[in-house]
């Protein structure tokens, strides 16, 4: 046990040194951002013409310090409630950072298409932004809408919508002309989810009577310790009721990381899973499959693989698509479970019918809504590779800022017709 121990802190050590630039870089670039927020009160200032007085302009400092650090202050507390709140609420403070500095920018850049283009507003006889009502107007705009816009994706991220598809597959299964698979991903249980949210994703299962539940990877969000309640979680989840069973992977999230404000710090591929997580998984009476594939009821395959960012295992290593299905029946149905929609002609070379993932989270809140298209040849829903179907969900959980705008917290229901 020693050895083992022993073994283990080098690896988290070798790691912690790999990683300490990127760690300083992200320290630099959120001091930046947030110097970036605070020069916007005294460029206001000037355009309102408020005379200099020192002691607001510290109180503004001081503030805005006092919410920047929450991010960390708790990383130093004990564990107790009062820790677990801070960085929760670290976790709606980066999410409206993050719109601060998205609408401070749209200004910027409208002062400077008008300063370019000598724009004039002129409904207002003047130019609007030059005058103290345009002033104040912008500083609504930039407050207001930070706001309103974390508040809304607070509370959208904890609503839990079914969606419904489609597919059909030509194979014959004995007596089965269709299936029902329950699709879910992303829960990141740890700060952000809990029990509550749980519960309502397992009913929300339930109610549509699955055959088979597959699990797509990034069941936690790196910390355990996080775990509002572990036990009474796993005990929630075993409720999960289905013909042939739930079956999982893991994902990049399921390996134990330090998080602040919700995201993980760490970047190593040889990130270690935390051993309670596979002990949680066992007590859910979820399967994990990694690299490994199943024959359920002498009807279809499942596969499940590694994740190829991190999968745990101390190495970057997995097997390919090619040998995980080199000597399977490929007259069944062939489904594949991996964390992340990628290498989709290779799926689909392979014999691959389906593709279950998730990773995504569809951009979970904008303006990332708008990249995700770009960076994945299917970043959400059902789209057809040649004979192979890549479905994708949005997630049930939120990763980092604990909102969700413009996405939407989903179990996807995917009925599989046979023919």
């Amino acid at each position: 046990m020693n050895e083992s121990r022993s073994r283990f802190s080098k690896k988290i050590s070798g790691r912690t040194q790999g990683n300490g630039m990127f760690k300083w870089f992200m320290l630099f670039v959120y001091i930046v951002l947030c110097s970036y927020v605070f020069t916007g009160w005294f460029r206001w200032r000037k355009w309102m013409g408020i005379p200099h007085w020192k002691i607001v302009s510290i109180g503004i400092a001081f503030l805005l310090l006092l919410l920047a650090s929450s991010i960390f202050l708790g990383k130093f507390l004990p564990q107790s409630e009062i820790q677990l709140k801070i960085l929760q609420f670290g976790n709606y403070w980066i999410g409206f950072l993050i719109y601060v500095i998205f609408f401070i920018l749209v200004c910027d850049l409208i002062w400077l298409l008008r300063s370019l283009l000598a724009f004039k507003w002129f409904w207002m006889g003047e130019p609007l932004i030059r005058t103290k009502t345009g002033v104040i107007l912008l500083a609504v705009f930039v407050l207001g809408g930070s706001f309103l816009s974390t508040l809304y994706g607070a509370v959208h991220a904890k609503k839990i919508k079914t969606s419904f598809h489609d597919i059909t597959i030509n194979k014959q299964v004995d007596d089965l002309k269709e299936m029902k698979v329950v699709l879910i991903a992303d829960l990141h249980l740890g700060y952000s989810v809990g029990s509550k949210d749980m519960q309502k994703m397992v009913d929300r299962i339930n109610k549509q009577d699955p055959d088979l539940v597959v699990l797509a990877g990034d069941i936690f969000d790196n910390e355990y310790e996080a775990l509002d309640d572990p036990k009474h979680l796993s005990e929630t989840l075993h409720q999960i009721q289905s013909k042939y069973g739930t079956y999982a992977v893991y994902g990049n999230h399921d390996v134990k990381e330090t998080l602040v404000a919700g995201f993980s710090i760490g970047a190593s591929k040889k990130a270690l899973r935390d051993p309670r997580m596979d002990e949680f998984m066992e007590k859910a009476g979820i399967t994990v499959l990694e690299d490994e594939s199943e024959l359920i009821d002498q009807k279809f395959y499942l596969v499940g693989r590694l994740d190829g960012e991190k999968n745990g295992r101390g190495t970057s290593k997995r097997k390919s698509i090619e040998e995980l299905t080199a000597d399977l029946d490929q007259t069944k149905p062939l489904f594949v479970m991996n964390h992340e929609p990628d290498e989709l002609k290779e799926y689909d070379k392979a014999g691959v019918d389906v593709l279950f993932s998730g990773h995504t989270h569809a951009g979970q809140f904008f303006p990332l809504t708008i990249v995700q298209p770009f960076a994945w040849k299917n970043y959400w829903g059902v789209k057809q590779i040649g004979d192979m179907y890549s479905i994708v969900t949005s997630g049930v959980g939120v990763y980092g800022p604990n909102i969700r705008v413009g996405t939407d917290s989903e179990i996807m229901v995917v009925t599989v017709h046979f023919k």
